[in-house]
């Protein structure tokens, strides 16, 4: 988790720096929430693209290690059990679920094909058709089909998938006409992995400089950004 104050004091210092301008709470909110999921959705991207390549034994600088310790933080189950109401959204996959990876049906895993694939099974031959212990599944504009023996649509009884990070917000109090830093339940902390302030930082100050159109604060967003990624290993 990333505190959400020390970043937005980083990117006061950063912007204000001889002058170059001032963001708002509410305009930091806004780029905080995009700046994130912007980073979160490209971790779906790299690791697709790390598991291409070839990796190492060393756990702590292994890329793809690395990307699964960060989506970790995000990926959540729902269960008959844990959730009763699960079945309350289906077959519909709910705003806050980002991307569903594993279907379970009373234990068994279903196995998630494309619509192509998914459609063909069932008018295949014994081999192929779905079944109570062999169940299909298929996501697609946001519903979720599930069919086992006989092609009978069943509902799933565990629901594994990477969330949506909570909404980012910087809470204040207004004193002398300036914004303070007021903590209370309704702030919320970024929600990625510590090694991403930086990222972070950037990224927010690169947002503010499109929308105030300060291209000083653009640019050294974008070039801390790129000093930022020659660090990190290449995927």
């Amino acid at each position: 988790m990333v505190s959400v104050d020390t970043v937005y004091q980083k990117v006061l210092a950063l912007a204000n720096k001889e002058q170059r301008g001032y963001i708002t709470p509410q305009d930091f909110n806004l780029f905080a929430n995009q700046a994130q999921m912007e980073i979160f959705e490209q971790y779906f991207y790299d690791t697709n693209i790390a598991r291409k390549g070839q990796g190492n034994d060393t756990v702590y600088a292994d890329v793809d290690d690395m990307l699964e310790e960060k989506l970790q933080i995000f990926e959540t189950v729902d269960t008959a059990f844990t959730t009763p109401t699960i079945n309350s959204y289906y077959p519909n996959v709910p705003d806050w679920m980002y991307r569903v990876h594993e279907l379970r049906v009373k234990k068994q895993k279903a196995e998630i094909l494309n619509t192509k694939d998914f459609n063909s099974c069932q008018s295949s031959g014994p081999l192929l058709r779905p079944t109570k212990t062999r169940p299909v599944a298929n996501i697609r504009n946001g519903k979720i089909s599930i069919v086992d023996s006989d092609n009978t649509t069943v509902l799933p009884t565990e629901i594994y998938y990477f969330r949506v990070p909570a909404r980012v917000n910087w809470t204040y109090v207004v004193i002398n006409k300036n914004a303070m830093y007021d903590a209370n339940p309704s702030t919320q902390q970024f929600e990625l992995h510590p090694s991403e302030e930086n990222q972070l930082v950037n990224k927010i100050l690169m947002l503010a400089g499109l929308a105030n159109q300060q291209p000083d604060i653009m640019k050294a967003g974008q070039g801390m950004d790129m000093a930022t990624k020659q660090q990190q290993p290449k995927i």
